[in-house]
């Protein structure tokens, strides 16, 4: 029997952690989830089995290598971002893996950015808005004081992807992906790593940097495989629209969060913009990505089932509700336009504060919810489309989906092509994109993604 040559994709998200086998057209031709318990930490806050996470990636390329009908050319890891494993001369892990929602400690935040510059300079020059222990540096900044002993035994703190990578190859490095994440470990605008690593102490613990398209052999002997050195997801997820579309755009990647990206505007983030949750990442070729979020997704969930208990609906029946254009115009010409939110307000809902008994019924509730989150929507990828030229926006994730985001996000930007994309697990196909020459002897396809487009009036599969 002739043997399917795959790429096998680590792709692992907070909750779920899943394992992928790409045939040479990006096909999923095996699959399998895996959820962890998740343990404690020291001081007893939740975080990742370090231990779980590492003994499945060889438990699944055990299962891999029993499935004789699949010749597995490449492995490749994409993960959550702001996590460091921190692994001594020996590449053993010195700690947990500390969770990015861990409370940081104020006093050390204060002497950070009393050393380092007022928060607002720093959060300019980092292109990462001060969000504690998301922004993964002032993880080893708090290791550093905190724990010093255990700082003096880091040989490397590697990001997960790269703790990952790792296992296989035997080999420490850093990728851009995860350093150019709201880390602040990076200067973006001298295009290297921000001065205050160098004067703590902490550059020589990171691990030489590595090009995200790179690969580096398997440490197993008789090993065949090319390892890749792994991706952060958000940047992964972008691969599959850089590599399909040259014409510049903008993704909405939808679901708990909506990240506006784009990967076309170099313009340095601004001070509002940075107060409004603004920042920049570095896609896997090493250039900037302008991006901002909003929590929509919660926000969405908790409005929904409030509608759905008022008017003593089931909440499912929201799924596939259709647009109703007059509904939209009426609540459009009695309700006066919002103003603009104050800095640093954007993610505060307008609907949260309706009265619903003002309303006649739940599907007039509904479309005034969906006005109120296209508004917040409309507002935060104008950040990312100022001073960029772009023709089209995707929207992919949850809110692709709702016809309702759909016609009103096309009522926002008329100026602009909007298109519903989707693409099934986005994420992984990205991370297999990233190291495509390495292990795929057909040409990048064309057909990864599916495009609905949406204007005013109509809309029509692409």
């Amino acid at each position: 029997m002739e043997q399917i040559p795959v790429i096998a994709i680590f792709d692992v998200g907070k909750t779920n952690k899943k394992l992928f086998l790409f045939d040479e057209n990006y096909k999923i031709v095996f699959e399998r989830t895996a959820r962890f318990t998740e343990t404690h930490d020291e001081d007893g806050d939740p975080c990742e089995n370090l231990d779980s996470l590492r003994l499945s990636v060889f438990d699944s390329l055990r299962e891999i290598f029993k499935h004789k009908e699949f010749d597995l050319k490449a492995v490749n890891f994409s993960t959550y971002g702001a996590s460091f494993v921190y692994v001594d001369e020996d590449g053993s892990p010195l700690t947990p893996l500390y969770n990015y929602l861990k409370p940081y400690p104020p006093e050390l935040g204060k002497q950070f950015y009393e050393t380092y510059g007022d928060e607002a300079r720093f959060a300019h020059e980092t292109a990462s808005p001060v969000l504690g222990n998301l922004n993964s540096g002032l993880q080893l900044y708090r290791l550093k004081y905190q724990q010093p002993e255990v700082f003096n035994k880091v040989k490397y703190a590697l990001h997960l992807p790269q703790y990952m990578s790792y296992l296989l190859s035997g080999q420490m490095v850093t990728d851009l992906t995860s350093i150019g994440c709201h880390t602040a470990l990076w200067d973006f605008s001298k295009n290297t790593y921000h001065e205050w690593l160098n004067r703590e102490g902490i550059l020589p613990k990171m691990a030489p940097l590595k090009p995200a398209d790179g690969v580096l052999s398997a440490v197993f002997p008789g090993s065949t495989y090319s390892v890749g050195i792994g991706l952060h997801d958000s940047s992964a997820a972008l691969i599959p629209y850089l590599v399909s579309f040259n014409m510049p755009f903008v993704l909405i990647s939808t679901g708990t969060w909506s990240i506006s990206l784009n990967p076309f505007n170099q313009t340095p983030l601004t001070e509002e913009e940075l107060k409004n949750d603004c920042l920049n990442y570095l896609q896997y070729k090493g250039s900037p990505v302008k991006a901002s979020r909003l929590f929509t997704g919660y926000e969405y969930e908790q409005q929904v089932k409030r509608i759905a208990a008022h008017f003593n609906q089931d909440a499912i029946r929201y799924r596939t509700m259709n647009f109703a254009p007059a509904i939209v115009a009426r609540l459009q010409t009695k309700d006066a336009p919002q103003s603009k939110p104050q800095e640093g307000e954007l993610q505060k809902s307008a609907f949260e504060q309706r009265n619903l008994a003002d309303f006649s019924n739940d599907t007039e509730a509904y479309h005034q919810l969906m006005i109120d989150i296209v508004q917040q929507q409309t507002i935060s990828t104008g950040y990312v489309l100022q001073g960029c030229k772009v023709q089209r926006i995707f929207v992919d994730g949850g809110f692709s989906k709702n016809t309702v985001f759909m016609h009103l996000l096309a009522f926002a930007f008329p100026h602009l092509e909007v298109y519903a994309a989707s693409m099934a697990q986005a994420t992984a196909v990205g991370t297999a994109l990233a190291i495509h020459q390495a292990w795929n002897t057909k040409s990048l396809p064309h057909d990864l993604i599916e495009l609905k487009y949406y204007s005013g009036v109509q809309n029509e599969v692409v």
